[in-house]
């Protein structure tokens, strides 16, 4: 199988594989998570009721206030989280939430992830490297 490798910027140390959940909507933890069961709450999220437990998390950015990283940390508390983070827009609640989650978390990459890896697809993160690698479904 082809790989597809794209390099970016490490926000958040280490390595973590899984199958990615891909959303092109940004996420509010605070009130759009449900922490207990890992799932994406928001009313008009394209990925409401949708599962990211255990998922690479491919999206934007985050939104909402700093309760965001309390939410996405307490998943890591409920055994409920994102084996990694991959985003676009750097912000303060987007690091912070990535800290807390104690997971491999990257951004800045030399391509759009949003439009090279999908729902499905096995992703690789190496955040120590700056390395993301996919393989399709």
């Amino acid at each position: 199988m082809k790989k597809i490798i794209l390099r970016g910027r490490k926000v958040a140390g280490g390595c973590a594989e899984g199958e990615a959940l891909v959303t092109k909507d940004t996420i509010s933890g605070w009130g759009g998570i449900d922490a207990m069961k890992g799932t994406i709450t928001e009313r008009r999220h394209e990925l409401k009721d949708q599962s990211f437990k255990d998922k690479v998390l491919v999206f934007p950015g985050m939104k909402g206030s700093s309760g965001t990283s309390m939410a996405f940390h307490a998943t890591r508390l409920m055994s409920t989280a994102p084996k990694a983070l991959i985003f676009n827009d750097m912000t303060t609640k987007a690091a912070l939430s990535a800290v807390l989650l104690h997971a491999p978390a990257i951004t800045e990459l030399d391509k759009n992830p949003l439009e090279v890896i999908k729902t499905g697809d096995w992703v690789k993160v190496d955040a120590d490297n700056g390395i993301v690698e996919i393989t399709r479904k």
